[in-house]
């Protein structure tokens, strides 16, 4: 057996492991409102099916080295608020997978991975900045790189491996979805129909597309405003096969990425999202921003009074 569950095993047996051939997979992604015909738990399930398909690509390509699955963690933060979604400031995000993976790394692991199947900046930047910190104290490699890899399948930049994948081409009424595509939509759809179809409503065939424009989407919770249905994109396109094809492409980037790191031949700038070089999006960025903006008007207050003549 080269693949076990973190809660299953004792802690003898976790000792026993060889510390330099062990990783440890953590999927960390929130409940959050996914439209009308599907569940809670979206990005859980998919964070949970790429740490279980990770999993058996290691073991299978490297003889003699294991996988420890962690519980995965519903929880995220910069989520839609909908009825069910559970919103978690992005500060205990940040610290909560700081503090496993801290715990991980006092135990002897080098390799930590987090798999997340949630999209929101802020989210993604606090698991990165998590994992920047375990890395940093304990000289390990903990690693969040999903959300590169999202920001790069979203952009379409696997669209060409995904067709190849499928065995056909995408039409242009399907590439336009594809770029149309965010929440609860064609993807997502498709995935819950590949891993928990049961889940599904069958209704998903009958919505129509939900399209948003640009200044649309930098509105906040802009999918479920004004009574609009909580997706973005096209759940009617829903395929499994799109799902199998796509998630297969989806693997191979990812163990691209996982070698890499395994070798430690990966700097960590490139595991990190875009969302992680933008200020605002950073934990602390508000706090400090509020900190000085008193300080300098506490400044602009005392230069100020220095400068009215005295009667």
């Amino acid at each position: 057996m080269t693949i076990y569950r973190l809660e299953e095993l004792s802690t003898a047996q976790l000792e026993r492991l060889d510390r330099s051939k062990s990783v440890v997979v953590l999927a960390v992604s929130p409940l959050e409102e996914h439209g009308p015909h599907l569940p809670l738990g979206v990005d859980g399930f998919t964070a949970q099916h790429f740490a279980q398909a990770l999993a058996l690509r290691i073991t299978r390509e490297r003889p003699g080295w294991q996988v420890v699955l962690a519980p995965p963690l519903f929880l995220g933060s910069f989520t839609f608020d909908g009825a069910g979604s559970v919103a978690v400031r992005q500060r205990v995000v940040r610290d909560l997978v700081l503090d496993y993976g801290s715990a991980l790394a006092r135990a002897g692991f080098r390799y930590i991975l987090i798999s997340n199947g949630h999209g929101g900046p802020g989210h993604l930047v606090a698991l990165e900045e998590a994992a920047r910190r375990v890395s940093r104290k304990y000289g390990v490699a903990m690693t969040s790189f999903t959300g590169r890899l999202a920001w790069e399948f979203l952009r379409g930049k696997y669209l060409d491996k995904i067709e190849a994948a499928l065995g056909r081409q995408l039409d242009p009424a399907e590439r336009r979805a594809f770029n149309e595509d965010a929440h609860g939509g064609w993807w997502e759809t498709s995935m819950m129909l590949l891993l928990r179809p049961e889940l599904v409503d069958p209704g998903y065939r009958d919505l129509p597309p939900a399209r948003y424009s640009l200044p649309e989407r930098l509105r906040p919770n802009y999918p479920v405003r004004g009574g609009r249905p909580g997706y973005v994109g096209h759940p009617a396109l829903a395929d499994p096969d799109f799902a199998r094809a796509s998630a297969r492409v989806l693997e191979d980037q990812a163990m691209e990425l996982v070698r890499a790191i395994l070798d430690g031949t990966l700097k960590p700038a490139a595991r990190r999202s875009i969302f992680y070089a933008i200020p605002f999006f950073r934990t602390n960025f508000w706090p400090v921003a509020a900190t000085l903006a008193v300080a300098g008007a506490g400044l602009l207050g005392w230069w100020v009074s220095r400068k009215v003549p005295r009667g």
